[in-house]
């Protein structure tokens, strides 16, 4: 990501002609005492504007068990947008990725599965293996891709979370909070993609051999509270159930993370409470999907002069049902001096949407292609044609 300070390039405040209520986090929140009453700590977030809903704990470091996989997952799912990784690629499996203990989906040392098959094995299955051999696939080893998730982490912002293995087994120094994995799973959920695993309850794979496997969600709710389509589980004997869900509905999709429930059963009943609060309290008004075109920006030393500016998530403003406002307007601001090379994905700008000079939700903004450094004859060329043009 470029880390440049931003400077405003264009300012852009345009009524955006809608009437909707907001809400502020602080504002909103139920007292922790009213809704999660039997796991270690909670969160409940709206996903586009990240306004937390409901909180219990929400900053208590624990281990997050299986939960850890919601980090892999984002990096494969970046991996995939950004071109470093084909659905349809064979991913070889390692002796060492084979021989991961826990949930797995028994991949062979030597076997292959397609980037499709082992995400299924993973977001489904909970494969340790398949974590583990897409992350040798991506970063050449374990210890490398946890590297990369870490520098996630401190990407994302997320100050009370560390990594020390791809699968969520247990060891030492590895942990996270329910706000932090929150965050995580927001930022998974902009690849839409992703759901399309997280909130299937059953498949299988290697279905053409004698080798069938069969994978049952492990995150009931998928098939037992309507809207349900992910995330991630988790459990070991000293994290207990953990379970970062989400849901849409109407258009309003929320994110409910439990760490450390005694059971499965108080896990997903704690679970379903936050969702069930946030669909009677709260609506979301989309404004903008993600990949939507907002702007152009000058690009300098590149071997094109322009940039097209889009949307890296949906942007909506949450809405407390009943209470209405007028004029949310948007604001649009672009990094200033921006210079080749520039990746796909790199941020160059934000989004805010703004009411009575309160911003409502702020959000990236990003390059939607990948611009290289021009080469000497190219700018020699570019400088040429500049030069004609003045002689005339």
């Amino acid at each position: 990501m470029m880390k440049r300070n931003l400077s405003i390039v264009i300012a852009i405040l345009l009524s955006l002609t809608v009437v909707i209520p907001s809400v502020s986090a602080q504002e909103q929140q139920q007292k922790s005492s009213e809704l999660v009453d039997n796991a270690r700590s909670a969160i409940l977030i709206e996903r586009d504007t990240g306004t937390i809903l409901y909180e219990k704990n929400g900053n208590e470091k624990l281990p997050p068990a299986s939960m850890t996989k919601i980090m892999t997952m984002l990096l494969i799912m970046e991996a995939i947008d950004q071109g470093k990784l084909d659905w349809k690629e064979k991913i070889r499996t390692s002796e060492y990725a084979a021989s991961m203990g826990g949930s797995q989906i028994f991949l062979e040392p030597g076997e292959e599965m397609t980037t499709e098959q082992m995400l299924k094995g993973i977001a489904i299955g909970s494969g340790n293996d398949a974590s583990v051999a897409m992350a040798e696939r991506i970063a050449g080893s374990e210890s490398g891709f946890v590297d990369m998730m870490n520098e996630k982490a401190k990407e994302l912002g997320l100050k009370n979370t560390h990594f020390k293995n791809t699968t969520g087994l247990p060891a030492e120094d590895h942990y996270s909070t329910a706000h932090d994995m929150s965050m995580m799973a927001k930022e998974l959920l902009k690849y839409q993609d992703i759901t399309k695993f997280t909130g299937t309850y059953e498949a299988y794979l290697r279905e053409d051999s004698d080798k069938k496997f069969w994978l049952v969600n492990t995150n009931k709710l998928v098939r037992f509270y309507p809207g349900v389509d992910g995330l991630k589980t988790g459990f070991t004997g000293e994290a207990k159930y953990c379970l970062t869900a989400t849901a849409q509905k109407d258009g309003m999709r929320v994110i409910a993370v439990v760490f450390g429930a005694p059971t499965s059963k108080d896990r997903n009943a704690q679970v379903s409470k936050m969702l069930d609060f946030a669909f009677a309290q709260y609506k979301t008004h989309p404004i903008y999907k993600r990949n939507m075109a907002v702007a152009l920006a000058k690009v300098s030393k590149g071997n094109k002069k322009t940039l097209g500016v889009v949307t890296s998530e949906p942007i909506s403003v949450l809405t407390k049902k009943g209470e209405d406002i007028k004029d949310v307007k948007k604001q649009i601001v672009i990094n200033k001096d921006i210079k080749a090379p520039v990746a796909k994905g790199d941020q160059i700008g934000t989004l805010q949407l703004v009411s009575k000079g309160k911003v409502l939700t702020e959000s990236p903004l990003v390059a939607n292609e990948t611009i290289k450094t021009a080469t000497w004859w190219e700018l020699y060329k570019r400088s040429f044609g500049m030069f004609s043009k003045m002689s005339e």
